[in-house]
């Protein structure tokens, strides 16, 4: 408990510098209002070296566009899915349909993807995030450098196979020395199929002790010749009773965290 909170006040300078940011935007408004045309819409600032700097108005406005790709980033290069999906096949093997609900799974899915990403999100920020708040490095290499450990822990998941897949598909056969060296739109759907497969190999994993339950309670019954009594009835207690005595959840969330080296 005390490990997520530390993974949730994390986020917080995130949350807390994106709205600075917009606030920085705050006295230009207000001077637009005051007979001001308007605000400039695009200032490009460069320096003796070449190198330039957009203003802070289409900074903001990038910062707002990547804002919708958050989910998909979520998905395609964190914990999430396979959490998200190992929780959804244990809910229907427990046979239940709206308990926990979707909201909850998904709720408990995030905060554990911030507990495993708590490293990943540790050194963005150390090595890109607050260079960038100090102007010690410029937009570009800020993000350059705060894909990096993303692309490490992606390439520490992904099976060898799919990312060869991939490759292949792609036509970039020995162009790269290194896994690091392979572009995000090769690494990413490489990754997301290693999860795909993982999740349900733990999932299966999951549902033999509940598929033993119901075969069980289903001969039962059948030698009782009850045979207009649904098993699924019968066996839902039961189900539910072993997994609270063996502590299901902890076990379920312990070995999806383990499965990531965490």
């Amino acid at each position: 408990m005390a490990r997520s909170w530390q993974s949730v006040k994390k986020i917080i300078p995130f949350a807390a510098i994106l709205f600075a940011l917009s606030l920085s935007l705050l006295p230009e408004f207000a001077h637009a209002a005051e007979g001001v045309t308007g605000i400039p819409a695009v200032t490009f600032t460069q320096d003796e070296n070449g190198n330039g700097e957009y203003t802070v108005t289409i900074q903001i406005l990038a910062i707002m566009t990547a804002f919708t790709f958050i989910p998909a980033i979520l998905m395609l290069m964190t914990s999430f899915t396979r959490i998200i999906i190992v929780f959804a096949i244990l809910r229907q093997a427990l046979g239940l349909q709206q308990t926990p609900s979707n909201q909850m799974l998904i709720g408990l899915a995030l905060f554990l993807t911030f507990f495993i990403m708590s490293p990943v999100l540790d050194e963005v920020n150390a090595s890109a995030l607050q260079p960038y708040l100090a102007e010690e490095m410029a937009p570009l290499d800020a993000l350059n450098t705060a894909i990096v450990p993303f692309k490490e822990f992606m390439i520490g998941q992904v099976r060898e196979t799919d990312l060869d897949l991939f490759v292949r598909i792609a036509g970039k056969q020995g162009e790269f020395a290194e896994p690091i060296d392979v572009p995000l739109n090769i690494l990413m759907p490489a990754f997301v199929t290693s999860e795909l497969k993982t999740a349900f190999q733990i999932g299966f994993l999951i549902f033999i002790p509940f598929l033993i339950i119901d075969l069980i309670i289903a001969s039962i019954l059948m030698a009782m010749g009850m045979m207009m009594l649904s098993p699924i009835i019968i066996s839902l207690p039961f189900k539910i009773m072993m997994f609270v005595l063996v502590d299901g959840w902890a076990l379920v969330m312990g070995s999806l965290a383990s499965s990531f080296g965490v």
